[in-house]
């Protein structure tokens, strides 16, 4: 990538937004960052970012937006962050998106990459799943069935469905989602730097659109 281009992913959970993530950021060489290892690296190091989000925390409070904003800037400021990087999990409101936009420098660019798949088909792979109670290991209803119905594949042991896999709460978890991505997506969208990719297809196709629509970004932007 000749510009430095931040890059970040919006999808509903279950969209395999994750796992696209990952395989980008070996593809690219730039760093995948999640906000939530942000914290625990920085609370587990006890660094002063980390003491002072670990007070909040402490009350119950939010970390405010302006602390996180410093420890994302004070990760990205290393080394490997030169070319760009991957943001996953950030920004979640509009008030985070406009107060990182007023951090960025003028030759960062960033590409929001939002990956579409319908409520029904999340709810379909994140229900079902199956997770041993001995060893756990995670199986699939559908996608990766356990030989014996009820019983794990590798020690023997019994399957069970986690609660917070429920369809009921995979719908709740999608409503928040909503109230909180769509702002976002209207967002990005009026700043022209939103895309739309159809997160359905065989992951291997979905990762290939993504490459295709980053290294065009790039392309166009030299």
């Amino acid at each position: 990538m000749s510009s430095k281009k931040i890059l970040i992913l919006l999808g509903a959970p279950g969209s395999g937004k994750g796992t696209q993530a990952a395989r980008l950021a070996r593809e690219l060489e730039i760093p995948h960052i999640s906000t939530g290892d942000l914290f625990r690296e920085n609370i587990k190091d006890q660094t002063e970012l980390g003491i002072k989000a670990q007070a909040f925390m402490n009350k119950g409070n939010l970390v405010p937006d302006e602390l996180v904003l410093d420890m994302l800037f004070d990760r990205v400021s290393r080394a490997d962050c030169r070319k760009g990087y991957i943001l996953d999990g950030f920004p979640r409101r509009i008030s985070q998106a406009d107060a990182f936009e007023q951090r960025l420098q003028p030759k960062e660019e960033v590409l929001a990459l939002n990956l579409l798949v319908p409520d029904e088909k999340i709810v379909q792979r994140l229900t079902g799943r199956l997770t041993c109670l001995s060893c756990g290991s995670v199986f699939h209803e559908v996608y990766k069935p356990p030989q014996v119905n009820g019983v794990c594949d590798q020690c023997g042991g019994e399957l069970y469905e986690r609660p917070d896999d429920s369809e009921e709460v995979v719908r709740q978890r999608l409503v928040v989602y909503q109230e909180e991505t769509q702002p976002l997506i209207d967002y990005y969208k009026k700043l022209g730097v939103l895309v739309s990719i159809d997160g359905v297809k065989a992951p291997e196709l979905v990762f290939a659109q993504l490459v295709s629509v980053v290294k065009e970004a790039d392309r166009l932007s030299t």
